[in-house]
């Protein structure tokens, strides 16, 4: 991507899909996973109501993307077998699916982020190998991924809102910054 010239910020190729927001929160024993639904090319909104978080393993887990559609489709397929293999293990699945991931020719052009969640743990999974645990409870990937965390630590820190709740107005706060997330949300909880 192209650098805005200020810190953080970049601004799409032309002809490249962009954006995404996707957010998890953990609190009170609850796991919440909500992903906006806008995908963009360029500077045209091609869909509203795009699908980003999926339940995998008897909807013990919850899984979410930023990147490449087709690539993370091709993750999530990959990391349902890896479920599967390891018994619903997230960790292992995790830590295999990474390896795999960072070392296969055709898996490490993928261009995807995912943030993997069940009830006991939340991960944050790259293609360079990464697995990444957040200290806070909160995980967020994508273009306003920044925001909604922001937003979610915030709110986590500061409210004695639940975990739904937390993550349904971190994400309007993010889609009111983010030009490239909407407001047609979609939420799964465990």
């Amino acid at each position: 991507m192209r650098s805005t010239g200020q810190p953080g910020l970049h601004a799409p190729r032309r002809g490249e899909l962009h954006g995404t927001t996707v957010l998890c929160v953990r609190r009170d024993g609850k796991v919440v996973m909500a992903g906006d639904g806008q995908v963009t090319l360029g500077d045209t909104v091609l869909k509203h109501k795009a699908r980003k978080i999926r339940r995998l393993f008897n909807d013990k887990i919850l899984a979410g993307f930023a990147g490449s559609t087709a690539d993370a489709l091709s993750l999530f397929s990959r990391f349902e077998s890896k479920l599967e293999e390891y018994h619903g293990n997230l960790p292992r699945a995790a830590v295999e699916l990474a390896k795999e991931w960072r070392t296969d020719r055709v898996l490490r052009h993928l261009d995807a982020l995912l943030v993997v969640a069940d009830a006991k743990s939340t991960f944050l999974l790259s293609g360079n190998g990464d697995i990444i645990e957040p200290d806070d409870d909160v995980c967020a990937v994508g273009s306003g991924g920044g925001f909604a965390l922001a937003a979610a630590r915030a709110l986590a820190r500061h409210t004695r809102l639940g975990a739904k709740e937390i993550a349904l107005e971190a994400m309007r706060i993010a889609s009111d910054i983010s030009i490239y997330s909407n407001h047609n949300f979609i939420v799964e909880e465990l």
